[in-house]
């Protein structure tokens, strides 16, 4: 069950969830915002406020043949397939399927703004990067422009639950109607892509695609209906997106810190320790990680997640201690320089953005306030107690809960009370960001964008006119 980060170590430059963040679909504008490897202090992500919950280098999808697909499976790493250049087809989307997503008579009216949207985006530039994060419960897609050194800005959002691990655990199978689910939020998902011209994409699924025995036969189904190529992830590589995405959210001054990604069908968790030394790829200080199997989704389907006693409570938090006891990992060590911001949480999840809403009393989820919150031991400690206080309805008239998440909360507070327990800590920052930010990442790294971006700011008056100008 435990790992280290020794099985990583030889990813030189290496790149690593499926939490319960979502509700109804969602598109966010663009906005001024990053995800920082170069400059960790800044905080960053999505940058737009959500009824549907959260919101990650790279692969690009082309209409490449059989056979050169089969060329390039060969020198596929921890990732899965190598970074290369969209092309061939309209941005990545093969134009059949694309026809096929916008003819489709399945979709009703939820295709409706996704066409809106192709007929309304002009192209503006070509240094767009998307990533896409198939989950357990949610379906996800970022697409976002590199802006100065470190950082991005968010072009274009969108987010809907599917609830695709929904009876998997008892059937060991993905439902029809779960994939049905899917299906409409990817078409969606393939018109936007389709709508501007992306650089480089990477389309990521999780545990749900992992553990059905029909996950490959899903993803399949998804290629030849939207165009879209997705790669299943192993738990390893979820953990360091994880890290990736949140790096900007761990400040100068921490030297421990214990990271977690609460998703739907499976937990990450990875301890970093930072020296003096430090990387500017904060996945590359892991020292030990795990993925627990168990997530909001399955863990509420277990033990019921709508009426949830205190009793039901302790009896989940004691499984996922079961689970943690197997985690051969030593505590973080704390340095001694009168600080007290060595060793800290960080929490990216559903589970802790809904904490944190609840906490600051949101009439509505407002992303900004949230991402990059602390909230002490204590204020966790209350708003757990509070969420188990409330019944089904109080918890679904919540507008930081809704009704579609209304039964996963308290499973998720489940999972994050067993991680505290095992590491007691005074603070916890929250993470409103995750996979798909950690993907982008790694993708505008690995493809060196922000050194050309800072080589042509230094170069014409013209190039830094138009960088700013973007």
């Amino acid at each position: 069950m435990s790992q280290t980060a020794a099985g990583a170590a030889g990813h030189s430059g290496g790149k690593p969830h499926a939490d319960a963040r979502g509700g109804s679909s969602h598109s966010a504008g663009a906005s001024n915002a990053g995800a920082s490897v170069q400059q960790p202090h800044h905080a960053g992500g999505e940058g737009a406020s959500r009824n549907d919950g959260k919101n990650h280098g790279g692969q690009s999808h082309g209409g490449r043949g059989r056979d050169r697909r089969k060329k390039n499976r060969a020198g596929r790493g921890l990732q899965g397939r190598p970074l290369t250049q969209a092309k061939g087809a309209l941005n990545g989307v093969s134009q059949p399927a694309l026809t096929r997503a916008m003819s489709s008579s399945e979709q009703g009216n939820s295709i409706t703004p996704a066409l809106q949207s192709v007929e309304a985006t002009l192209p503006f530039h070509d240094d767009l990067y998307a990533a896409l994060d198939l989950g357990t419960n949610n379906c996800r897609l970022l697409i976002a422009q590199p802006t100065r050194p470190g950082h991005f800005r968010v072009v274009d959002a969108f987010s809907r639950i599917v609830r695709l691990g929904e009876g998997l655990a008892a059937t060991g199978r993905l439902s029809n109607d779960a994939m049905d689910r899917a299906v409409e939020a990817l078409r969606i998902c393939a018109l936007k892509l389709a709508a501007k011209p992306i650089r480089k994409m990477r389309l990521i699924a999780t545990e749900a695609c992992r553990a059905a025995a029909n996950g490959e036969e899903f993803l399949a189904r998804v290629t030849a209906e939207t165009g879209l190529e997705l790669e299943i992830i192993d738990r390893e590589t979820e953990a360091r997106l994880a890290v990736s995405g949140c790096s900007s959210l761990v400040g100068r001054e921490a030297r421990s810190i214990v990271l977690f990604d609460i998703g739907g069908g499976s937990s990450e968790i990875a301890v970093i320790r930072i020296a003096d030394n430090r990387s500017s790829r904060l996945a590359n200080h892991i020292t030990h990680w795990t993925s627990l199997p168990v997530g909001v989704v399955t863990l509420s389907e277990r033990y019921g997640g709508r009426d949830v006693t205190p009793d039901v409570f302790e009896a989940m938090i004691c499984e996922v201690q079961g689970m943690l006891a197997k985690f051969d990992c030593p505590p973080p060590e704390a340095v001694d320089n009168g600080s007290d911001y060595d060793f800290h949480l960080i929490g990216t999840s559903g589970t802790v953005t809904t904490l944190a809403g609840v906490h600051l009393d949101l009439p509505r989820y407002d992303r900004r306030r949230v991402d990059g919150l602390w909230l002490s031991d204590a204020e966790v400690t209350a708003m757990q107690a509070k969420l188990l206080s409330w019944d089904f309805a109080g918890r679904a008239a919540n507008p930081c809960i809704g009704p579609d998440r209304a039964d996963l909360v308290l499973a998720g507070c489940a999972i994050l009370e067993a991680i505290r327990r095992r590491w007691p800590s005074p603070r916890m920052r929250v993470a409103d960001r995750g996979l798909r930010e950690g993907l982008l990442t790694d993708m505008m790294a690995d493809d060196g964008v922000w050194r050309r971006i800072r080589s042509r700011r230094s170069g014409s008056t013209g190039s830094g006119e138009v960088l700013r100008r973007r």
